[in-house]
């Protein structure tokens, strides 16, 4: 009975044993069979089939994390060089600006030095560095003092007019007093000294930039948009100086002078470049006295 029962058990296992064995063989056979062309064994060949699409996924996920990060980077770099380049762009529109300003100066400098080509005197040009912010004084402080040869009472200018005279002076700066200032006033003549008889004063009201002429005879004949120079009779401004023109005129009489409104030619409120005139006046001639005939006493 035992026997009987293994014969069966064999008979019944015997196709398993069929199937493993066939299994066996068969991949002992993939194991060794090789592709004749490339020689290579058909058993890698299988593995890289499966493998491919995973070794692909994976390839594929590495490349993108590989370009996001050189993108993050590319990023950082172009944000870098376009605030370079709003930095260049930057400093270039300065320098342009500084060449502009730069260059109008030159052009204003140039006025002051074509008025020194028409002048016998010297001039030295000057910057204004602060204007006096009380109403009390209406000044400007320049950047040229004694050690340039500015003295006190020398007369400021610019190729438009008079702006006003020295005041005080350092050896490196000096305070303008403005024609404007109630302190400044300065001989002057309605029309040319040579043509016109309609001779007087300008001198600042001190709050409306005007300038008040006084003392012009009521029958000289004034006119509005009369041109005001300059009469060299104040020891302090040269002859011939345009100082402003005529905008307000009431008429005077024989025994009454014109009252009369001149808006200065100089723009005082903008003044950035000025010229000190090394002036000084001739001296005023003394007059001799006259001798006083002595009396003959002899005889009595």
């Amino acid at each position: 009975m035992p026997v009987q029962r293994t014969q069966k058990e064999i008979r019944r296992r015997a196709p398993l044993w069929l199937v493993m064995l066939l299994g066996v063989n068969l991949v002992l056979m993939s194991v060794s069979a090789k592709d004749p062309q490339t020689k290579a064994r058909k058993i890698s060949v299988w593995a890289q089939m499966v493998a491919t699409p995973f070794q692909s996924l994976f390839s594929g996920a590495s490349r993108s994390g590989v370009g996001f990060f050189q993108y993050i980077r590319n990023l950082n770099a172009a944000s870098g060089e376009n605030e370079q380049l709003r930095r260049r762009l930057a400093e270039a529109e300065a320098a342009l600006r500084e060449a502009q300003a730069a260059s109008a100066e030159n052009q204003r400098l140039q006025s002051l030095l074509g008025l020194k080509e028409s002048r016998e005197y010297q001039i030295v040009a000057a910057r204004v560095i602060a204007r006096d912010p009380s109403d009390w004084f209406d000044s400007a402080i320049i950047n040229r003092g004694s050690s340039s040869g500015v003295g006190k009472n020398m007369p400021v200018v610019t190729p438009d007019g008079i702006v006003g005279r020295v005041a005080e002076v350092s050896p490196v700066s000096a305070q303008v007093v403005l024609i404007t200032d109630e302190r400044a006033a300065a001989g002057a003549v309605v029309g040319q000294l040579a043509t016109s008889n309609a001779l007087g004063s300008v001198r600042g009201f001190g709050k409306n930039g005007l300038l008040d002429m006084r003392y012009v005879p009521g029958l000289e004949e004034v006119r509005q948009g009369d041109a005001v120079t300059t009469t060299g009779q104040d020891g302090i401004y040269p002859r011939g100086l345009k100082v402003g023109d005529v905008i307000e005129v009431q008429p005077g009489t024989a025994t009454k002078p014109h009252e009369i409104k001149v808006r200065p030619s100089a723009r005082l409120n903008s003044l950035s470049e000025v010229a000190v005139l090394l002036y000084h006046p001739p001296p005023r001639a003394v007059p001799t006295p006259t001798p006083t005939p002595q009396k003959n006493t002899k005889g009595k």
